[in-house]
């Protein structure tokens, strides 16, 4: 399962074979390697009701199941069966990660592992991310492998492109600053602070503004939860009648923007160039049409691309991705997968400020620290890739995430005694 992280941060950048609908890379190859060694395992051992029994997540692994479960069946309705597959191979992809790191990844000490994969590997990334910058030179694994010189200084690192790139630095921005802070070693706290401005730098290299906010709500919920307590009700009461004074006062000039920015988007002819903002409020608008039209129960697993390049609405300037995560569950699966996981969401990130009130030791402050900024960071800065579903970090980071509330929630209380290394796997 190390082994199988640490090929996550390494993409499609050494192994790539072409096998007809799919691809073939490390990453999937170890994940379908890991997942048949443990399924031989649980077969031999007959143990897994044991597994089961240990996990503290059974409500969020249901929703998965039911999620691609629902994926299957929409395929009933889907137009187009090839892509409604793609999807539903890397969705099962995605879940399958999750359910084996739920089962192994079941005390302390391995999240503290993972964790530290994390940091290791991001480093690689971030060097690769500066040749990309300073000598324009791009891997084969990104768009910009061969593009015009101006185009080749965006850093892509081993993602499919420099939005990809920036939505995981963004995540590993609050990993490095989480370390930076709780560390007791100041070398540590120093390399944490250098890595975390690092990658905040790289992020505006890659002009993604979407992860640029993501990074400053991050910092902004990061404040909040800092506060002690009476300067958490005054900062609420205070963001409350400042939030509320600025709607009164701009309400008028916002409605304007938007009325102003949506009519806009219905101006401009399908052989037109779109300005960025028009062309994204357009696959918005279009995705909200199949959404409304399916009944709500979305066009199909993987549907949504195929709807945009061939019954489009609205002028997208042939782009045929979404570029928002909440809107392609949304079109693709319906509203019953959105609100599951929007719910899920919530609950995870609810269950570690929990944990996180519980007067825990800094080691475990570390990663619920990085897991919670984390998260809102993510949900911010996930407008700017053009999928997420192919993301393998998004899911890894959830698998990270998912995994914490199974293992805290085993605690039951008990975070203040619990070592690094404890030999009792009932205690985690």
């Amino acid at each position: 399962m190390y082994i199988l992280v640490i090929s996550t941060f390494l993409n499609q950048s050494l192994v790539s074979i072409d096998v007809g609908f799919f691809n073939l890379f490390l990453y999937r190859v170890v994940l379908i390697a890991a997942a048949a060694f443990f399924i031989f395992h649980i077969v031999k051992e007959k143990n897994l009701p044991q597994y089961w029994k240990e996990v503290n997540v059974k409500g969020v692994l249901f929703f998965l199941v039911f999620w691609l479960a629902y994926g299957a069946v929409s395929l009933l309705w889907a137009k187009s069966i090839i892509e409604g597959i793609k999807a539903l191979f890397l969705l099962g992809l995605g879940i399958s990660f999750i359910f084996l790191a739920v089962f192994t990844f079941t005390r302390m000490t391995h999240l503290f592992w993972f964790y530290g994969i994390w940091l290791f590997m991001t480093v690689m990334l971030l060097v690769i991310g500066l040749m990309n910058h300073f000598t324009q030179i791009q891997l084969p694994t990104s768009t910009l492998y061969g593009a015009p010189e101006y185009k080749r200084s965006y850093p892509t690192a081993v993602f499919f492109n420099q939005n990809d790139f920036a939505t995981f630095l963004t995540i590993s921005f609050f990993f490095y600053l989480s370390l930076a802070k709780n560390s007791k070693q100041e070398w540590f706290k120093t390399a944490g602070l250098l890595l975390a401005i690092l990658c905040t730098v790289i992020i505006y290299w890659t002009e993604s503004r979407a992860s640029l906010l993501g990074v400053g709500f991050g910092l902004v919920a990061y404040t909040y939860i800092l506060l002690p307590k009476v300067l958490k009700k005054i900062a609420v009461i205070g963001g409350t009648v400042a939030f509320t004074f600025g709607v009164l006062v701009f309400s008028g000039k916002i409605v304007e923007k938007f009325a102003s920015m949506l009519s806009a988007s219905d101006a401009y002819l399908s052989n037109e160039i779109l300005p960025s903002n028009i062309a994204r409020i357009n696959l918005l608008k279009n995705t909200l049409y199949y959404f409304v039209e399916s009944f709500g129960f979305g066009v199909g697993a993987g549907n949504i691309p195929f709807y945009l390049k061939n019954e489009s609405i609205y002028a997208t300037n042939h782009v045929v991705e979404v570029h928002n995560w909440l809107a392609e569950i949304m079109g693709n699966y319906g509203i019953f997968v959105l609100l599951g996981y929007v719910t899920m969401y919530a609950y995870l990130l609810f269950q570690l400020y929990k944990f996180y009130q519980a007067q825990c030791s800094w080691k475990h402050k570390l990663m619920l620290e990085a897991g919670m900024m984390g998260m809102v960071g993510f949900l911010v800065s996930s407008i700017s890739p053009s999928s997420v579903s192919n993301l393998f970090f998004h899911w890894v980071f959830l698998g990270f995430v998912i995994s914490m509330v199974s293992v805290f929630t085993g605690a039951k209380g008990k975070l203040r005694e619990i070592p690094v290394k404890e030999k009792d796997s009932n205690v985690a």
